[in-house]
This record gives C-alpha cells, sequence and structure tokens, in this order.
C-alpha cells in the first residue's frame, strides 16, 4: 500500500504543513504525522476526509504509487480528473519521461497508427514509441506528434507530423481549432472541431479541404483530444488556389472598371 508516502507527497505538493492539514482536517498533528509515517492507520472516516482534502479517491490514495507519476499526471490528479472521483471515462494518461523527468514527445509514425489505437492506454506500449524533446515548448503541458496521410487538411501536407497537446476537459475543446481526436471506430483524425457536447454530445469535425463534408462524432466513442500546436513537413505547402482566385477576381474588376471608362470617354456618358 502506498497511502502513507502518497498523502505526504500531496500535502508537500500543496506547500502546507503538518499542523495546517491536521487543522483542517480536525486531526491531532501527531495523528497525522502517524499516518504519514506508517506508525498509524486511519479509519474509514479518516479516510473519506483525507480523500476529499485532496480530491483523489481512497481506491488510488491506496493502491497507486503516485511518486512514480509524472509531472503532468500528478498535475491532472490536482486538478480534480481521478476517474474515480469524477465517474468520467478521463484516466490518467500513460506518458514517458527523460532522464531529467521532462515530460517526452511521444512520436505515432502512421504504420503505428493502428497500435495506437489498441495501445493507447497501455504504458508498455507508449514506451515502445520514439520520444524526443522540442524545447520551445511548455514543460507544464503534455504533448504528442502523430504522422497524418490524405488531402483532408490541406494545405498541410500528406505525411505531415502534427504536435498536440492534450486535452483533459472535453469541454473547453473551443470551435475553429484543429485536434487530433483518437477514436475507436477511426482510429486517429486530424481536423478542426465544433463542440457541440453539451447540446448533441457530439464534436462535429471539419475539414480545411473543402471537398470533405462534416460530420459528427458522438462523444462516447472519442478516446483521446489533443490540441492542435505544430506541424513539422518536409514539404512545401501547395500554393493558395483561393488567393490567386481572389487576385483574378481583382484583375478583372479593374479591367472592367477601365473598359467602362474608356466607354465613358468615348460617348460622352457616365457609368
Amino acid at each position: 500500500m502506498y497511502f502513507s508516502s502518497n498523502i505526504k507527497l500531496l500535502r508537500k505538493r500543496k506547500g502546507r504543513t503538518q499542523d495546517d492539514v491536521a487543522f483542517t482536517l480536525k486531526l491531532k498533528r501527531s495523528t497525522l504525522s502517524g499516518y504519514e509515517n506508517e506508525i498509524a492507520q486511519p479509519g474509514i472516516e479518516a479516510l473519506m476526509a483525507i480523500s476529499k482534502y485532496y480530491s483523489v479517491s481512497i481506491d488510488t490514495l491506496i493502491k497507486i504509487d503516485l511518486a512514480s507519476l509524472s509531472e503532468s499526471q500528478l498535475l491532472q490528479l490536482e486538478k480534480g480528473t481521478d476517474v474515480f472521483i469524477t465517474g468520467s471515462k478521463l484516466r490518467v494518461l500513460a506518458t514517458t519521461v527523460d532522464s531529467r523527468n521532462y515530460e517526452n514527445i511521444e512520436l505515432v509514425p502512421l504504420r503505428a497508427k493502428a497500435g495506437y489505437t489498441n495501445g493507447y492506454a497501455d504504458v508498455e506500449y507508449i514506451r515502445s514509441l520514439q520520444a524526443f524533446q522540442l524545447p520551445f515548448l511548455s514543460r507544464q503541458k503534455k504533448y504528442r506528434t502523430f504522422q497524418i496521410s490524405g488531402d483532408s487538411m490541406l494545405p498541410i501536407p500528406d505525411g505531415s507530423y502534427v504536435t498536440g497537446e492534450y486535452v483533459e476537459n472535453w469541454h473547453s475543446i473551443r470551435d475553429r481549432h484543429a485536434f487530433i481526436i483518437l477514436t475507436m471506430d477511426e482510429g486517429i483524425i486530424f481536423k478542426v472541431a465544433e463542440n457541440k457536447i453539451k447540446k448533441d454530445g457530439v464534436l462535429t469535425m471539419h475539414s480545411f479541404n473543402p471537398a470533405y463534408k462534416p460530420y459528427d462524432i458522438p462523444v462516447i466513442e472519442i478516446r483521446e483530444v489533443w490540441k492542435f500546436v505544430n506541424y513539422i513537413s518536409a514539404q512545401l505547402p501547395e500554393p493558395n488556389s483561393y488567393s490567386d482566385n481572389f487576385a483574378k477576381t481583382i484583375e478583372n474588376l479593374r479591367t472592367d472598371v477601365d473598359r467602362l471608362k474608356r466607354i465613358s470617354v468615348t460617348t460622352g456618358k457616365l457609368f
């Protein structure tokens, strides 16, 4: 059991003394000290009070070694996303860290997309992925990179590597932002999202390429959401045909205006 070490770790991360916590929980400081040093075991009422204080379930406090979790995983718990507390399907993300305990960015190439759909929650599978760092990204957030295929998100080229920031609360998904979504039916998709979770229980997915029609994904089918932050590609984006068409339209208008001016000079009529 990890109860003693866990409550000591959580207390120190909050920056609280034993006196602070004991006073809030209406315990003697010596009693709390006994719990933290495995000299005494709490009763059910004390367990419930400690669980509520840290917003971490009794199961997690007892069974999970919190010291083995990464910083992003601990932050998720401290924000109240413990699945036993929230009753949600959100979970502590499987992740890896480097020798300095900094979060890795795991790479999911095209050949690993099918395996990721089945192994996304498996720590051993995540450890098998190549990992790297991008020094300009925040160390306080969790990122993962996925290789995309197809032309639905042009001008981002086929085969690009898109990096996303892990989204814990799906209700915070903002309209008209791009996301990498993991679903059990379609696997990994990269689209612009329209958040209809509260109203209809779905995300409506849009492509940059207008040849692809929007479609809905029921939130129950979603397993992970990553907010797009950047992409890497060896290809240059295709020329923007919309800008070209706009420029041609402006040029045609100028030509028409010049033609009308010439007609007015010839006829003496104003247009």
